[in-house]
């Protein structure tokens, strides 16, 4: 009598050499990467929009010198009028 399995190779299940992982709380790791997500877009819009506190006081100087030229410009309208 043959036996069935003689021409057949048998495969032993596959052994592993570590113990089983912890459990993971996919709950945290999507919070955890959304928060990653949301702080690289924020990185990334501060280095694109960014402006730090002495750019704006620059820049908000510059503005009320140039009110300041223009008002200083400015024609005053009782002079222009011809006197009759």
């Amino acid at each position: 009598m043959r036996s069935s399995t003689s021409g057949l190779l048998r495969v032993s299940p596959p052994r592993y050499d570590r113990a089983m992982t912890t459990p993971v709380n996919l709950n945290r790791y999507r919070k955890d990467k959304a928060r990653a997500e949301k702080r690289a877009q924020a990185s990334s819009n501060a280095a694109k929009f960014g402006r730090t506190r002495a750019e704006k006081a620059l820049d908000t100087a510059r503005s009320d010198k140039a009110g300041r030229n223009l008002d200083g410009h400015q024609i005053d309208p009782a002079e222009d009028t011809p006197e009759t």
